[in-house]
Order: C-alpha cells, then sequence, then structure tokens
C-alpha cells in the first residue's frame, strides 16, 4: 500500500469539507465511521453496487479534504473518522450534519 498524505489540522478548509461531504456515497461513508471507530475499505455495505475504482476516488476525497484517516495494516486500508480534529476545527458541525441526514 503507498504511503498517503493527510491535511495538517489548519489545513482542513470548510468548503472542501462540505464537498466532500456533498456525496451521498461518502456521506454514507462518514455516516458508518461515525457509528464504527474503524473500518476496512472492504467492509462499507452500499445499497448500489460500487466500482472499486470509485469507492478509491470517494475516499481520497475524503482524505484529501481532511475528513477521514487511512493507515496500512498489511494490504488493508483501515479508515477512521477526524471527528476530534473536525471537531475542533469546526465545532459542532460534524454533529449537525449527521444529525440532519439521519
Amino acid at each position: 500500500m503507498r504511503k498517503m498524505t493527510f491535511p495538517t489540522l489548519e489545513q482542513i478548509s470548510l468548503t472542501s469539507v462540505l464537498y466532500a461531504l456533498s456525496d451521498p456515497t461518502r456521506l454514507q461513508i462518514v455516516k458508518s465511521l461515525a457509528e464504527k471507530e474503524e473500518m476496512t475499505c472492504c467492509s462499507f455495505v452500499f445499497k448500489s453496487a460500487i466500482a472499486k475504482s470509485t469507492l478509491s476516488h470517494h475516499f481520497k476525497v475524503l482524505r484529501d479534504a481532511g475528513v477521514i484517516l487511512t493507515r496500512a495494516e498489511g494490504t488493508q486500508g483501515i479508515n477512521s473518522l477526524r471527528k476530534q480534529d473536525l471537531d475542533q476545527r469546526f465545532p459542532g458541525m460534524l454533529d449537525a450534519i449527521l444529525r440532519v441526514t439521519d
């Protein structure tokens, strides 16, 4: 697995986070990670079939925006939500978005 980079707390922008959360698939990924602390890329269940390349794109958008972290464990990518960082940068935003979309 290649080395991934993530924005620092100061580099996380509101527009990039809101863009990342504007897609229903990415929002579903974030909701799942909010319920479970960590999940592999393969463990997400979606209502419709999603190509692996499309799913990889969604994870990249979320990583680049600073919404999730992905760490390598063997050949698997383990994803987690950067909730503490997002709450520090934009207090209450993530909780409000997740509450409204339930």
